[in-house]
């Protein structure tokens, strides 16, 4: 059995290629969203999946090839517009040069994969093929690596540009690929809407409401009070990986009380963003806030079409003082009411649009000083994915950073895995609070020993 703390090296046997769609498609640009264009969302989002059994890699390239046909802005190249258009916003140039290919072998079977990829390493960015470029943009929007395993199995990491697509619109891109590496028919389940006007902002721009999730550059840079994400990016983080069974969750929601009826995202969110605040011991005085994905595609009053594959979400914002989270009487029925409140608020007609608006700005910034971000990737069928091999045996982020994921549990539909990286010093105190409730413990370190919140330091951020 593998027991080494890092991954062997991959071995390359040959250079990496540019898979290009099948036959020549549409050469234009494509004007990315305000949604698309924001500074938040210039990264790749980075997925890591493990089969038991392979797939030839001349199938996926022939699949891709022609899934590229259907998606071809993801074989274009994204770019910030020419300064003599006034602005400096994204867009993406069609020009069918191709995503990123690279196969490679490493020497561990499936089983031994799994469980070194119970805890994310940071020594599993080798599976990803590192292009060689001075800055995100220069890098290709679709990055993929097929790494065989010695028992017949592979690994499938993919990066994709979170500018040209999100969540849903990856999984959407991805299920049409596993698709047509199951048939020869040049068809798939849902075509995709390239277009992104129908998020255009008004003229002039109209913003309607409060957005509080947001913030400015001036503000940025005149800022007097605690700046929490600075001081987690300066510090050495450790993932903290636990595991919600369904019955957990239910014992969760059953804290709120009977008067409280809430969603399974409601009272994890809550509880996560409690047990963050509460580990960091923070002051009780300093406003926090929680910032999470809403989908807003089938909203009644307007929904966007059918295949729509961009941003296609913003981020509700639910705030409270310290104090407010941690100190009692407050339980976490009280989170679960922020959380519902902000979500309340994204479903307003009108609010969308506002957002949309109000990101016309470019100095215009999510606020992350004082903010838990969580992305819900547990719902959008990322592990139901199958080339035809079999589905994955582990369904996962390539790496974890101080972004909050809830992630899909393979072999449990109804289960919730919570992913974020805590500062050293304080990640066994999280692991407690995360999993006193109901002795729920994995990959817990420190968390069978207690932390009292009268124990907990001020940190000096």
């Amino acid at each position: 059995m593998f027991k080494s703390p890092e991954l062997p090296d991959c071995v390359y046997k040959n250079l990496p290629v540019f898979v290009c769609p099948s036959c020549p498609t549409p050469n234009h640009t494509v004007h990315l969203s305000n949604l698309d264009d924001q500074k938040f969302l210039r990264f790749p989002i980075k997925y890591l999946y493990i089969f038991e059994k392979s797939v030839a890699a001349e199938a996926l390239k022939d699949a891709l090839s022609r899934v590229l046909v259907h998606y071809y802005p993801f074989a274009g190249r994204v770019r910030a517009r020419a300064a003599a258009s006034g602005d400096r916003k994204l867009e993406i140039d069609c020009n069918g040069e191709g995503a990123v290919f690279a196969e490679a072998d490493v020497d561990l079977s499936a089983e031994e994969f799994v469980e070194f990829a119970k805890k994310p390493n940071r020594s599993l960015r080798k599976l990803m093929y590192r292009v060689d470029a001075p800055g995100f943009l220069d890098i290709p929007p679709l990055v993929i690596q097929v790494t065989n395993l010695r028992c017949g199995g592979m690994i499938l990491c993919t990066a994709i540009n979170h500018c040209v697509c999100d969540g849903i619109g990856s999984s959407q891109f991805l299920h049409a690929w596993a698709h047509l590496c199951q048939s020869k028919s040049t068809d798939i389940p849902i075509q995709p809407f390239h277009s992104r006007h129908v998020l255009g902002p008004r003229t002039p721009p109209q913003v309607t409401f409060p957005h509080p999730g947001f913030t400015t550059t001036e503000n940025i840079n005149s800022q007097t009070g605690p700046n929490i994400y600075s001081y987690l990016q300066s510090q050495p983080l450790i993932p903290s990986s636990i595991t919600f069974s369904p019955s957990q969750i239910l014992q969760l929601k059953r804290q709120c009380g009977p008067s409280l009826k809430c969603t399974t995202f409601e009272a994890l969110a809550s509880h996560t963003w409690r047990c963050w605040v509460k580990s960091l011991g923070l002051p009780l005085s300093v406003t926090v806030k929680l910032l999470f994905s809403v989908n807003f595609r089938n909203r009644p009053s307007n929904p966007l079409p059918q295949g729509y594959y961009g941003n296609g979400f913003v981020l509700a914002c639910a705030e409270a003082k310290v104090k407010e989270l941690v100190a009692p009487p407050h339980n976490l029925h009280h989170g679960v009411r922020l959380v519902q409140r902000a979500k309340s608020t994204v479903a307003i007609d009108d609010y969308v649009q506002s957002v949309v608006d109000l990101l016309e700005d470019e100095n215009v910034r999510t606020d992350l000083s004082a903010s838990l971000v969580i992305s819900q990737w547990s719902k959008l069928g990322l592990e139901e994915l199958d080339f035809g091999g079999g589905k994955p045996v582990h369904m996962g982020p390539l790496t974890s950073d101080v972004y909050c994921l809830f992630l899909p549990v393979v072999g449990d539909s109804d289960g919730v895995k919570v992913l974020v990286s805590m500062p050293e010093s304080v990640v066994g105190k999280f692991e407690f609070y995360m999993t006193e409730f109901s002795g729920v413990v994995e990959n817990a370190g420190d968390a069978k020993n207690h932390y009292g919140v009268d124990n907990l330091k001020i940190i000096s951020v």
